[in-house]
């Protein structure tokens, strides 16, 4: 085990903190992402000059092992050889048309024969985007007007979706964003994570009302919220029973716990699902997709209009096209997923080994660091807001011995096919580090 020699001096940040201050003239906050802003840990946002493979590198030239991977659609790592050599090969013949083009054909032909929640997709550029035109298709489809969202689940940044839950057990929504009207809000039911009574009240209270519930496939926006199996199939049932369709926001799960996503991994059976931008390789993409019914409300074939000029994007697509052939490759998902669960349970026998109040919680190649003593966390009120401190402290030693975490303690973090043994035992021995220096001062 690692002997604690205590922090390690801070990186130089110096051309990345010039840029922040020069980008506050030109961005609200200087950034383009409000969780790119730091504002949860310590200095300045890390301007990133480079990424290859499983390393980044800052404008001050560091380099860091990174778990962060673009918010997670980077399963290969940055700029990989195969992805990026189809896409250059694209480029040489136009970057966008705002017509048909073969390679949607192609890409759609990968997703659609190899995962059985789908008959028929349509591809936007984001996944925001997908799941803003799911909650319409819901409408269209059932012709009805309410949502139900979960408590600590996001969807993107749409106005019926960035809403949280008022005082009490089922709730009208209540915006959490200026600039999104009441009533927009008050379309949007919104109840706990993992509480079978509320759904119950709320289908009670709303009855043929419920156009869709959208959950996400793991909450995993707001730390790694694992639900049991037998809640998701309670949700499908209340569902299908009152003739509300269910959709999975798979924007992080979907081709990252396996080609199926969350509705493989819990054999689920949703009736939308969304997708985002590890469709793309990385690239701005995503896409939405159920049965043929369901999809023939969508225009042009029905009444549920949804467009958009970038919307099967050719360089998108290719680099789509080149990520799912290797994603389809035998035994890819078995070796990540066993990669990543070595790396999880390695830190996690340490911490329990010290008596930390500390847990890895960990699905697939997905982890989340949780400075907490519980076994399970399935809702946002099972998180000790008070732990972020320790997450604070933990994210700058990490940066400072070469280690690259989302700068939240509420975000998860990603492993990819180019870690290799070699530099997740490092990045191990980072984090065992970092931790003996957390609960130096408990």
């Amino acid at each position: 085990m690692p002997v604690n020699t205590g922090s390690k001096p801070d990186i130089s940040r110096e051309k990345s903190a010039e840029l922040y201050e020069k980008a506050k003239n030109y961005f609200p906050g200087g950034v383009n992402s409000p969780v790119r802003a730091f504002k949860s840990v310590y200095g300045t946002p890390l301007f990133i000059q480079k990424g290859d493979g499983c390393f980044v590198w800052d404008a001050d030239g560091n380099q860091f092992i990174d778990f962060c991977g673009s918010w997670g659609p980077l399963i290969l790592g940055h700029n990989p050889a195969k992805v990026r050599e189809k896409v250059i090969e694209t480029m040489q013949n136009g970057m966008s048309f705002g017509a048909p083009t073969a390679l949607e054909n192609e890409l759609a032909e990968l997703v659609i024969k190899n995962n059985k929640h789908v008959e028929k997709i349509r591809f936007t550029s984001s996944g925001t985007e997908a799941v803003m035109s799911a909650i319409r298709l819901a409408r269209g489809y059932t012709k009805r007007d309410k949502i139900l969202k979960f408590e600590g689940c996001y969807h993107g940044h749409s106005d019926s979706l960035l809403v949280k839950a008022g005082s009490g057990l089922v709730t009208f929504g209540e915006t959490s964003s200026l600039g999104v009207p009441k009533s927009f809000a008050e379309e949007t039911i919104v109840v706990p994570l993992n509480d079978t009574a509320a759904l119950t009240q709320a289908f009670a209270q709303f009855k043929d009302q419920l156009a869709a519930v959208i959950i996400e496939g793991i909450p995993a926006n707001n730390g790694l919220l694992m639900q049991d199996p037998a809640y998701i199939e309670f949700l499908q049932k209340i569902c299908k029973d009152n003739g509300t369709l269910l959709i999975f926001d798979e924007v992080i799960t979907g081709f990252r716990l396996g080609f199926e996503g969350a509705a493989g991994y819990y054999n689920a059976k949703p009736d939308i699902v969304t997708y985002g931008k590890i469709l793309g390789g990385g690239l701005p993409v995503g896409m939405y997709g159920a049965s043929a019914e369901i999809m023939g409300q969508i225009s042009p074939d029905g009444g549920v209009y949804q467009a958009g000029t970038l919307s099967g994007n050719p360089v998108a697509m290719a680099a789509g096209i080149a990520q799912l052939t290797e994603l389809l490759k035998s035994g890819f998902y078995k070796e990540l997923n066993a990669k990543a669960t070595e790396f999880a349970e390695g830190i996690q026998r340490f911490a329990t080994a010290r008596n930390y109040k500390f847990k890895v919680f960990h699905v697939g190649s997905i982890f989340w660091f949780a400075f907490t003593d519980r076994d399970k966390i399935q809702c946002a009120d099972d998180i000790d807001p008070a732990s972020m401190e320790k997450f604070k402290v933990m994210h700058r030693e990490l940066l400072n011995r070469g280690i690259y975490l989302g700068p939240s303690g509420y975000e998860v973090g990603f492993v990819s096919a180019a870690h290799t043994k070699i530099e997740l035992e490092k990045a191990k021995r980072a984090i065992l580090e970092a931790l003996d220096i957390v609960f130096r001062n408990k």
